[in-house]
């Protein structure tokens, strides 16, 4: 597998693995104060939620789902999405990262390019697939195509597996697909047994492809709430009450960067970015209209903000914005 090297994006993710510092505290009330009169000040906001070692200290809810209701994640989908590979490594469906996506599918359409056969379940988590994305301009051809998953392994490769990032809702989509044909059961079944279960958390269904295909990466309804557990999951090295969920490893291996956003220049892991806000090492996962969840771990904080998904986008400035919030948080008294 061909990646690229971020020895910058790597010694923060590997800092970030380290038992917190003693210094992590949690957010007094003047800061979150000032946190709340931000947040005020985009109304295209809905939710925040701040977690504290595990614990929500602070929810603001100002327009649309609140903080215990079901919302759409959009493309935050992916870092959900990446959990539930992760917690079906652990639990046998999937050998590991490196099992090849074809031997997953078990069968081909005709005529696909050779290079799909190298394409692992790693490529699928990073983004790395080579294929041509289905995203942005291309993707109301692709959904309104009749065959998702064929649509999407048919399209020309402008990398090599294991290549650059090249952000593709189409290529989470096959690691659904993946998913579903190597367990014998849906993906929402899967995240239901999985992740529902051992966190507690409700996951509603979702909208499916033409061939019963639960969305890989879009369109997921999860609360902010429900969203705080998946990062507290992480946080805590794939443990729950004591059990496992995730493979011992796997938040290490999503949190080291492979590729990197070609708008942020953001590292990218399995589902997560990478980065680096008030000096400290964060990891967060993203969607349309302002969907997002970080993780501070030297902090010992997990932070959820949730936002009108409807278009049309506010752009990545927006999202700077969002980082903007928790740096404040970060950097508050």
């Amino acid at each position: 597998m061909r990646a690229t090297a971020f020895p910058l994006l790597f010694v923060f993710t590997m800092v970030s693995l380290l038992p917190a510092l003693a210094s992590a505290s949690q957010p007094s009330a003047s800061t979150l104060q000032a946190l709340d009169k931000k947040a005020g000040e985009l109304r295209r906001v809905h939710t925040v939620v701040v977690a504290y070692q595990g614990d929500i200290v602070h929810e603001r809810h100002q327009g649309g789902p609140g903080p215990s209701t079901p919302a759409n994640i959009k493309s935050l989908s992916k870092t959900v999405l990446a959990a539930i590979t992760g917690a079906a490594i652990e639990d046998g469906i999937i050998a590991s990262t490196e099992q090849p996506l074809a031997e997953l599918l078990g069968q081909l359409p005709s005529g696909v390019d050779p290079r799909v056969n190298d394409i692992t379940v790693a490529h699928l988590l990073a983004l790395q697939a080579g294929l041509e994305r289905t995203s942005g301009s291309n993707y109301g051809a692709w959904v309104a195509s009749n065959h998702w998953v064929n649509d999407a392994l048919t399209r020309p490769f402008v990398d090599e597996p294991g290549g650059r990032m090249l952000y593709s809702t189409g290529t989470s989509h096959l690691l659904s697909a993946a998913l579903t044909q190597a367990s014998g059961e849906s993906t929402y079944a899967l995240a239901q047994r999985l992740l529902g279960e051992p966190l507690d958390i409700a996951i509603p269904t979702w909208p499916q492809d033409p061939q019963g295909i639960y969305f890989g990466g879009n369109d997921m309804q999860l609360s902010p709430r429900a969203l705080v557990e998946i990062g507290e999951l992480y946080r805590n090295d794939g443990m729950v009450d004591g059990r496992r969920v995730l493979p011992e490893g796997w938040v290490e291996a999503s949190w080291t960067p492979r590729g990197q956003s070609p708008w942020t220049g953001d590292g990218y892991g399995y589902g997560w970015f990478v980065t680096s806000l008030a000096q400290e090492p964060v990891m967060y996962g993203r969607g349309y209209g302002g969907q997002a969840l970080y993780v501070i771990p030297e902090r010992e904080m997990t932070v959820v903000i949730t936002s009108d998904p409807t278009p049309p986008s506010p752009g990545g400035q927006f999202q700077q914005q969002l980082n903007q919030l928790v740096v404040g948080l970060l950097e508050g008294e």
